[in-house]
């Protein structure tokens, strides 16, 4: 899935749920759940077996998607102010929610290729449901709404 839905989500949780010793863990375990719903990604895994690193073209709609996820997740943590605990509370929910597919960056982009990268490329790969481009992207604007929803409840 893409980082927008997983942040939307984890900030959802963090509004929801200002307490960080529930919301922080959720939010990381949301990221695994979400995974879980057919979606669609970049094909960073196939392209980098055929091409040695992700095309421009993922590259490029992974750029956008972390930009959006990033000013998203602010957006929302600061209309949290002037409680500036529940604003480090929504960051680290958004946070965790991606760190997931976060830490497999230097897998893609630095080649690093063995050992942990490579298990950890793995298991994400295993959680994965992918489906076609236009139903995929569908699932994921769904769950961004939900997310907002929630969040605007």
């Amino acid at each position: 899935m893409l980082e927008t839905p997983h942040v939307a989500v984890g900030a959802a949780i963090a509004l929801k749920i200002p307490n960080p010793l529930i919301s922080i863990p959720l939010a990381f375990a949301s990221h695994f759940i979400l995974d879980r719903v057919p979606h669609w990604n970049p094909h960073f895994y196939t392209e980098t077996q055929k091409l040695g690193k992700p095309t421009g073209k993922s590259t490029t709609i992974a750029i956008v998607d972390s930009t959006l996820a990033l000013a998203m997740g602010t957006a929302v943590a600061l209309t949290a102010l002037p409680d500036w605990g529940r604003v480090v509370t929504i960051l680290a929910c958004c946070f965790v929610s991606v760190i997931s597919d976060q830490i497999k960056i230097p897998f893609f982009f630095c080649k690093k290729r063995a050992g942990f990268y490579k298990k950890w490329v793995d298991f994400e790969r295993s959680m994965q449901i992918e489906v076609p481009f236009i139903p995929g992207v569908l699932t994921q604007l769904i769950v961004i709404s939900t997310a907002f929803l929630w969040i605007f409840s």
